[in-house]
């Protein structure tokens, strides 16, 4: 299962100790919300936040379990299926739209596996130390911080559609505002490194690390505003398909779309925007977030011709990103913990990419189809889970995640 570059960067001390960590977090995620909530599934990209608390729990034990522990034996093997999401080397799946139905096994249930099986890896982590168990455990970290960020996504977005709007967090993890005004930064521009330095743990869709050319070009100081998207709505934006793609365009009128997911106005005409904090007024110096690729792409053609400081703007490459990310990590440049930036950059493998052997084999590489590269990170991401190298993905429509955009253009 593990390539040349798969070994752990922690010790079986210090990764026991970050599974503890990471397992407590997930729960604690959960403390604040009802059995109902955790229940509930409000679309088909949405999954409950039982079935993440599942899912991640059958990880640990399809993936390293099964193979290690003596004598294996399943919780319960029929969660073999009930949990498994896209994995068809392990077999059959519960259909993904109807993972709200689940009402059984009940949250309690789900817990108590939980502690089995947390239990039973730390028991299996004081016995084997191997290179190949440590990668596995670390890959099983990373992967619940993944679903603990969606877990929060898709509690935003199962509140939103309750007339309530529900109230997550009570305070404190709003996505913090910013006045800075707007500059153009030099890019780096040339031949640059691409890709995952060093031992520390990466996903295969990181690697290999290569050369990629960027042409002259600058970069945004900060994230495009809450300010300068109303700016596009109230320009009719929204109506004028002279500045979306034409798979765009269709969605858009398909979907009719009028502003970010999230946005409304309440009985006095102010503008609002729902978040896990409820239902908000706007915070005109804040990122935009939960926009689509279409849409972010959308606003730059709109922005180049329709804003003097943001003349010939486009959205950065992956390429021009991390370049960009890598020199100016000291900077307050807004690149990590805010929103997931769209770039113009395909989901595709790497020169060289070789995906995962055995079960692995279908984290990433299968999904390289039809989907658009997002970098940085964003406020609910999962701590420790940030990285340059990180490559993030989804499909042009998608926008229940917390996804904003930055500005790129050709020249200096």
């Amino acid at each position: 299962m593990l390539n040349k570059n798969a070994y752990p960067s922690y010790t079986a001390d210090e990764l026991l100790e970050q599974f503890h960590r990471s397992r407590k977090y997930s729960r604690d995620l959960i403390e604040g919300l009802s059995a109902e909530d955790c229940q509930a599934q409000s679309m088909e990209d949405a999954s409950p936040a039982k079935w993440h608390l599942a899912h991640v729990t059958w990880f640990y034990e399809v993936m390293i379990l099964k193979p290690f522990e003596k004598d294996f034996t399943y919780w319960n093997p029929e969660f073999a299926v009930l949990f498994n999401s896209y994995y068809n080397g392990v077999g059959d799946k519960h259909p993904r739209n109807k993972r709200g139905l689940l009402t059984r096994p009940s949250l309690k249930e789900v817990l108590e596996w939980r502690q089995n099986i947390e239990d039973r890896i730390s028991a299996l982590l004081n016995k084997n130390t191997s290179i190949e168990l440590l990668w596995l455990i670390q890959m099983g970290i990373n992967h619940e911080q993944q679903h603990q960020e969606l877990l929060l996504t898709d509690i935003q977005h199962l509140f939103y559609n309750n007339a309530l709007f529900p109230t997550y967090y009570a305070q404190g993890k709003q996505t913090s505002s910013t006045e800075k005004s707007f500059q153009w930064l030099q890019g780096i521009d040339g031949l640059v490194n691409i890709g995952h330095e060093g031992n520390g743990f990466h996903f295969d869709n990181e690697g290999p690390r290569h050369s990629a050319l960027n042409q002259a070009h600058s970069i945004g100081n900060r994230l495009v505003s809450n300010a300068e998207w109303l700016q596009f709505i109230e320009s009719g934006g929204y109506q004028d398909f002279r500045w979306w793609l034409d798979a765009g365009w269709a969605w858009l009128q398909a979907e009719k779309i009028a502003a970010p997911l999230y946005w409304g106005k309440d009985a006095q005409n102010k503008n609002r925007q729902f978040s896990l904090h409820g239902n908000c007024l706007l915070d005109l110096h804040a990122p935009v977030s939960n926009i689509s690729y279409f849409e972010a792409d959308a606003f730059a053609r709109w922005a180049s011709q329709n804003i003097d400081e943001l003349a010939a703007a486009r959205l950065p490459t992956e390429f021009e990103w991390e370049a960009f990310a890598k020199s100016n990590m000291a900077d307050s440049n807004d690149l990590f913990g805010k929103v997931w930036q769209w770039t113009s950059s395909s989901y595709a493998p790497y020169p060289g990419y070789q995906s995962w052997g055995g079960i692995a084999g279908e984290y990433n590489g299968k999904f390289m189809v039809n989907q658009m590269v997002l970098r940085g990170s964003s406020n609910y991401t999962s701590p420790t889970h940030s990285r340059i190298s990180y490559r993030n993905f989804f499909p042009t429509h998608a926008r229940w995640q917390m996804t904003g955009l930055r500005l790129a253009k050709d020249g200096i």
